[in-house]
C-alpha cells in the first residue's frame, strides 16, 4: 500500500465512513465496496460449496490498522466474531510502529503428501529401493500438474520413513511440493494418488493413505519485533511480559490460552481470504508440539537496553489463487485490501499479525488485566440481546462498563429504566 496505515480514529468512524475510506486509500471499485458491505456471496453460489445448504452465516470483517510490515504499509481484513481482536492487532502494531514495525521473513511453500505403505516384506530394503527411484516418482507426480511446474513449483523430492507400530512396520513416503501461490491440497493429494500404484510395485507392499499432511513445517513464516519500554509501559511492564511467556513454557494450561490468543488474530485473517481455517489451526498447534511437549508459538525477551523482543515461527499453508479464493466475492476483495502478492507476502502478514495479537493480549494482562478492554466491547453485544437499539445500545454498555456488571439481566434493567426517562 503507497499511503501509511496508520489512520487516527479510525475506530470512531461509521463503518459507511470507514467503507468509504478504505476504498479511497486502496482503490476499490462500486462492485467490490458492496461486496463488502453485503456479504458477496448469493445462495446460489454457496449451494455449490458445500452440501445441503439451506442458507448463509455472514462474519463481521474488521480493518486492522497501523501495520508496517518489512517498511510497507499494510491495513488488514479481519473476519470474527469476537471483540477486541481487531482493536487489539492494530493498538499493538501502532506501539511496533513506533521501532520500525514488524520484520519477516519465511521459507518456500512446499508442503509434504503422504502416502502410507503397508504389508511390505522388507520395509528397510524397501526405504532404499524407494529412494533409488527417487527421479521417477517426480516425474510421474509432476506429470499431474503441468501449469505448477511451469511455473517452478511441483514436487521437488522425496523423503521416507519407516513407522513402527500397533500394527506392524509401516512405509511413510513423503512427497514435498513446492505449491507456489496456492495452498497446495488438491495438487499434493492428486500427486499422492497417482505415485501410489508405482509405490506398490516398488515395495511389493499395499499403499492405504494418500493425503497432504497440515503440520507444514518446510512452509513457515516468521516475525520480530522490538517494541520500546516507553512504549509498552514501562521496564516493569517488559518484565511482567516476559513473565507470562514464560508461565506459558512452563504450563500447558496457559500455553493452551498464550497460543489461542495468537490464533485469535491469524485464523481471523484466514477466514477473511478464504483459506482454510482448520488446516492452520491444525498445523499450528502440531507445529507448537513438535518438540515433544506443546510450546507457545511466540518469544519474549527483555534486550540491554530493557526493551521488549519478541518473534513468532508458524506454519502457513496459505494461498492466494485457487479454490474459494478465487470464487468468493469478499475474499477476493479482502485479498486486494492487503494487496499481497503471493503466498509466502501473505504467511508473512500472517506471522506479524499473530505477534501483534498475543503482544497485545500479554500486555493487557499484564497490566489492566484481560477483561477491560474485551469486556468494554462485549458489553455492546449484551445490551443487543437485552433488546437495544439505537443510541440506547451505546448507552445500556456504557453504563454497565461503568458498573463493571456486564450481564443481560443487567443490560435489561439499565434499559428499562432509560425508557422510563424517554431517553
Amino acid at each position: 500500500m503507497d499511503k501509511s496505515s496508520e489512520i487516527s480514529g479510525f475506530y470512531k468512524l461509521t463503518p459507511q465512513d470507514r467503507v468509504l475510506l478504505v476504498k479511497d486509500l486502496i482503490g476499490l471499485t462500486d462492485e467490490e465496496t458492496r461486496a463488502l458491505f453485503t456479504g458477496g456471496l448469493q445462495i446460489d453460489n454457496a449451494n455449490r460449496m458445500i452440501e445441503n445448504v439451506v442458507g448463509l452465516m455472514p462474519v463481521p470483517i474488521g480493518i486492522a490498522v497501523n501495520f508496517l510490515i518489512n517498511g510497507k504499509d499494510y491495513i488488514i481484513p479481519m473476519a470474527t466474531e469476537e471483540p477486541s481482536v481487531v482493536a487489539a492487532a492494530s493498538n499493538a502494531a501502532k506501539m511496533a510502529r513506533v521501532t520500525g514495525g514488524f520484520q519477516t521473513t519465511s521459507t518456500e511453500a512446499v508442503m509434504k503428501g503422504q502416502i502410507q505403505v503397508v504389508d511390505v516384506p522388507d520395509p528397510h530394503g524397501s526405504r532404499i529401493t524407494i529412494l533409488k527411484s527417487k527421479g521417477e516418482i517426480l516425474e510421474k507426480a509432476n506429470a499431474c500438474d503441468p501449469v505448477l511446474t511451469s511455473i517452478g513449483g511441483g514436487a521437488k523430492d522425496v523423503e521416507v520413513r519407516i513407522l513402527d507400530t500397533s500394527s506392524g512396520p509401516m512405509v511413510i513416503v513423503e512427497l514435498l511440493v513446492d505449491c507456489k501461490d496456492v495452498m497446495g491440497a488438491n495438487a499434493v493429494n492428486t500427486m499422492a494418488e497417482v505415485c501410489g500404484p508405482f509405490i506398490e510395485q516398488l515395495t511389493g507392499g499395499r499403499v492405504c493413505l494418500r493425503i497432504i499432511s497440515n503440520l507444514a513445517d518446510h512452509r513457515l513464516a516468521r516475525a520480530r519485533v522490538l517494541v520500546s519500554k516507553n512504549v509498552v509501559g514501562g521496564e516493569e511492564v517488559v518484565d511482567d511480559i516476559v513473565r507470562a511467556y514464560v508461565f506459558a513454557t512452563a504450563d500447558q494450561y496457559r500455553c493452551a490460552t498464550h497460543n489461542k490468543g495468537i490464533m485469535n488474530g491469524v485464523t481471523a485473517v484466514v477466514l477473511a481470504s478464504g483459506n482454510d481455517t482448520r488446516a492452520i489451526e491444525a498445523g499450528a498447534h502440531s507445529f507448537a508440539s513438535r518438540t515433544g511437549v506443546y510450546q507457545p508459538l511466540t518469544t519474549w525477551e527483555k534486550n540491554r537496553d530493557g526493551d521488549l523482543v519478541g518473534t513468532i515461527e508458524l506454519p502457513v499453508a496459505v494461498g492466494i489463487i485457487g479454490g474459494l479464493i478465487s470464487s468468493h466475492p469478499v475474499a477476493k476483495v479482502n485479498l486486494k485490501i492487503m494487496g499481497v502478492r503471493s503466498a509466502r507476502e501473505f504467511g508473512e502478514i500472517l506471522a506479524a499479525v499473530g505477534l501483534a495479537q498475543n503482544l497485545a493480549a500479554l500486555r493487557a494482562l499484564a497490566t489492566e488485566g484481560i477483561q477491560r478492554g474485551h469486556m468494554a466491547l462485549h458489553a455492546r453485544n449484551i445490551a443487543v440481546q437485552a433488546g437495544a437499539t439505537g443510541d440506547l445500545i451505546d448507552r445500556v454498555a456504557a453504563q454497565m462498563v461503568i458498573e463493571k456488571s456486564i450481564r443481560v439481566d443487567r443490560a435489561k434493567d439499565i434499559l428499562e429504566q432509560l425508557n422510563k426517562k424517554g431517553v
